[in-house]
């Protein structure tokens, strides 16, 4: 292999060295995202979770004051 050949090989392999040191500083930084994104997906959903039971609970204290409103008064 000529010199200049073999300095080529060299040239391409520290340029695929420094495309896999960003890939892989790219794929570290897309899993703490991922991560963060994760976790606030799990707290979101227990945040609906809460509200739609509060809501339930909402509703059912609504519906129970419709049945009493429509009794008579004991008075009549």
């Amino acid at each position: 292999m000529s010199d200049d050949s073999l300095a080529t090989c060299v040239g391409r392999v520290e340029e695929l060295e420094i495309r896999l040191v960003f890939q892989e500083d790219m794929l570290s930084e897309l899993n703490k995202v991922l991560a963060r994104q994760d976790a606030e997906l799990i707290k979101l959903r227990e945040q609906v979770k809460s509200l739609s039971e509060k809501h339930l609970d909402l509703q059912y204290r609504v519906d129970q004051r419709g049945e009493i409103s429509d009794e008579r008064p004991p008075h009549y």
